[in-house]
């Protein structure tokens, strides 16, 4: 039996594709420098330009080789068009809003900061999102094909909403980012919480791993083969209510132990990080503990290969940390994350920049 050969059409499709990548990784080429990049014929590649040129994907940049004289014919640089557009990268996060438009080169090309009140009002924090997202956009001058949204709440994973648990010190459990980012994104708004962002950033160092959030509030993400594990309905990793050693050695909730040990902001269950980076040794012994008892239940039920501590109090306490855990029945390794700065908001630019992308690539 003969084998099939692809149709023109699958061809064309594959050829088209190849060149956007191209121009995804080297921002302008020639035709010429096109098909010795992707291997295909010059006129091919004209031919695969002519057709991305006609969808709006590809423009003339104006720009020539140098030529005549000896030095052949001159060349066209072509680059994708602007009208390929931006993806939205946002931030919810007690401090505030922060809403980036990022290019197909993963370039910030603008950005707005709105703040939120302690505790948010879903009207106040809906408000600030669409008028930092409005804001940037008009910046950025191009349309949204896509958000991608991180929030410091659970977030349900069929809807998107943010779901409001007991003792979660943010933020608005009635807010629905992709319905207020709705109108402004021209296709999917995808909303995770600000614990997996986080994760998905440290993935680059690791691939089987329970990363521990642990700032004002307290999370967990568990990745598995490179993959945040989120649950039925996303909540996998909330461990705020994981019962482990409190003072005096009793069995406590992990958030109470910082009630206990009068280090939450007032009139909330966000732990005062300030005050617990200036306690004193015995009170990080037991926080340490605490910590130990949680990543003792974390090791038992997903196997893990180590375990990441990330937010702004896990790392400083790393060494608390690891000497509780070394009474633990399974010990595993324990270390600070790699990525300090702005982590959650590097996992979302790599996921909108991945689904930008995509979705040129593939016409979406």
């Amino acid at each position: 039996m003969e084998p099939t050969l692809p149709s023109q059409e699958i061809v064309r499709s594959l050829t088209d594709e190849h060149v956007l990548r191209a121009l995804m990784q080297h921002r302008r080429l020639t035709r010429a420098e096109l098909a010795v990049e992707i291997g295909i014929s010059k006129p091919t590649a004209g031919e695969s330009v002519r057709r991305l040129t006609e969808r709006g994907l590809v423009a003339d940049t104006g720009e020539r080789t140098p030529g005549g004289r000896g030095r052949g014919r001159v060349g066209s640089y072509y680059a994708l068009a602007p009208a390929v557009g931006v993806a939205l990268a946002v931030v919810i996060a007690p401090e505030g809003v922060v809403a980036e438009c990022l290019d197909i080169y993963g370039d910030t090309v603008s950005r707005a900061v709105r703040p939120i009140d302690r505790p948010a009002r879903p009207s106040q924090a809906a408000d600030a999102l669409a008028t930092a997202a409005a804001e940037v956009l008009a910046a950025a001058g191009r349309p949204a094909r896509l958000a991608v949204v991180s929030a410091a709440d659970p977030v349900d994973r069929a809807t998107g909403r943010l779901v409001q648990l007991p003792d979660s010190p943010f933020l608005v459990g009635d807010l629905d980012p992709a319905a207020v980012l709705a109108p402004r994104a021209g296709g999917p708004v995808v909303v995770d919480n600000d614990v997996n962002w986080a994760a998905l950033a440290e993935r680059n160092t690791a691939r089987d791993f329970a990363y521990l959030f642990l700032g004002e509030g307290l999370g967990c993400a568990i990745v598995s083969d490179g993959e945040v594990r989120r649950g039925h309905t996303g909540l996998t990793g909330e461990i705020a209510h994981l019962l482990t050693i409190g003072p005096g050695g009793r069995a406590v909730r992990l958030i109470e132990v910082f009630g206990e040990l009068g280090l939450r902001r007032d009139g909330s269950t966000a732990i005062d990080v300030e005050r617990l980076l200036d306690s004193d040794p015995a009170t990080r012994e037991l926080i340490g503990q605490a910590v130990a008892g949680v990543v003792a239940a974390v090791v038992a039920l997903a196997d893990p290969q180590e375990i990441v501590v990330g937010g702004s109090w896990g790392p400083p306490l790393i060494g608390s940390i690891r000497s509780a855990t070394t009474r633990m029945p399974r010990e595993v390794p324990v270390r600070p994350a790699v990525l300090t700065g702005e982590p959650v908001l590097a996992g979302v630019r790599a996921e909108a920049l991945n689904r930008l992308r995509s979705a040129i690539t593939t016409n979406d």
